[in-house]
Parts: C-alpha cells; sequence; structure tokens
C-alpha cells in the first residue's frame, strides 16, 4: 500500500478548493490522507470494490481538477499516456525506471514532465501487516501541470516529520 507520508511534498502544489481524483485507490491509503488535509476526493479502482469499478483507462468522472495515484505497475506506461490525453494536471507516484522506458520517454519528451524526488527510498507497506513490514522503492512524484518550480525538485522527507503526524 502506497503510504501516506508520500504525499506530503505534493500539499503545497494542490489547491484545497479544487477536486482530486483517485483513480488506483486500492485500499485508500491517499484517499484517506488527502481527505483528512481537507481535500475533495472521487475514489476509484477498476479492482478494489465496495467502491466504484472503474477503469482509468476508459473511464472519466464529470468533475474533477486533478489526478494524483500510484498507478498499477503493469500498466503504467498507459497511465500516463491517458494523463496527457486528459490534459489535467496530474501526479503519478513511479519507481525512477519509470524515466527509462522508451514509451515513456516520448510522452514526457512532447508534453514534459517534472518530478518530486524523494532523499530516501519509500516503504511500501504490506496490507493488514505491521508498519515496518513492506518493500522500500526509489520512487518520485512524476507530474505535469502543477506548476512545480523546476524540472527536478528533490526534497527531503525529514523536513516534513511535523507534518507526519495524524496522517492515518
Amino acid at each position: 500500500q502506497t503510504p501516506p507520508e508520500a504525499l506530503l511534498p505534493l500539499y503545497e502544489y494542490l489547491d484545497k478548493d479544487k477536486i482530486i481524483w483517485e483513480p488506483a485507490c486500492g485500499y485508500g491509503n491517499l484517499v484517506k490522507a488527502l481527505e483528512k488535509r481537507g481535500y475533495d476526493v472521487i475514489a476509484t479502482d477498476k479492482y478494489v470494490p465496495p467502491l466504484p469499478l472503474r477503469d482509468f483507462l476508459i473511464y472519466e468522472p464529470q468533475l474533477y481538477d486533478y489526478i494524483i495515484t500510484n498507478p498499477p505497475f503493469s500498466i503504467k506506461t498507459d497511465f500516463v499516456r491517458r494523463c496527457y490525453s486528459l490534459g489535467k494536471p496530474f501526479a503519478l507516484l513511479m519507481p525512477y525506471a519509470g524515466l527509462e522506458t522508451p514509451d515513456r520517454q516520448k510522452l514526457y519528451k512532447k508534453h514534459g514532465l517534472e518530478l518530486i524526488l524523494f532523499n530516501q527510498r519509500i516503504n511500501f507497506e504490506v496490507p493488514n501487516d505491521t508498519k515496518d513490514s513492506g518493500s522500500k522503492f526509489p520512487v518520485a512524484w512524476f507530474t505535469w501541470g502543477l506548476g512545480l518550480p523546476k524540472q527536478l525538485n528533490f526534497v527531503d522527507l525529514r523536513e516534513y516529520k511535523n507534518q507526519k503526524l495524524n496522517l492515518r
């Protein structure tokens, strides 16, 4: 599961009066954290009931302003392509290796890309297990349209330690 701490450096680029669509919400870690911060979130997933089962690659809500998600591993390129085609600002939490994929590189070159890179690996938790279980991965927020100050934005998660309280 995606840890809510991954959202911390993203908040400063999100307007509270905008609607966020989380199209691969899984068990809702990101949704809960965003709602706790006061954001209005549309949560959908292709595989996880009881949420509305919606396929991001063909479904689109009537009203939303941002797309924020950790896309499924096997269809990340499809998610990137779909995000650009929808024309809404987005942030996709993906491994650094996402920069190496030739199809994605074509999309990034054509449309542009801004990254938020963490100073440490992010621990993805195993559902229904302890907080310390899981695996740590080198990931970044792959963004477009959020108005980041630079193409490469390096963040030190230790700067957000006071904000980590009450995330769950």
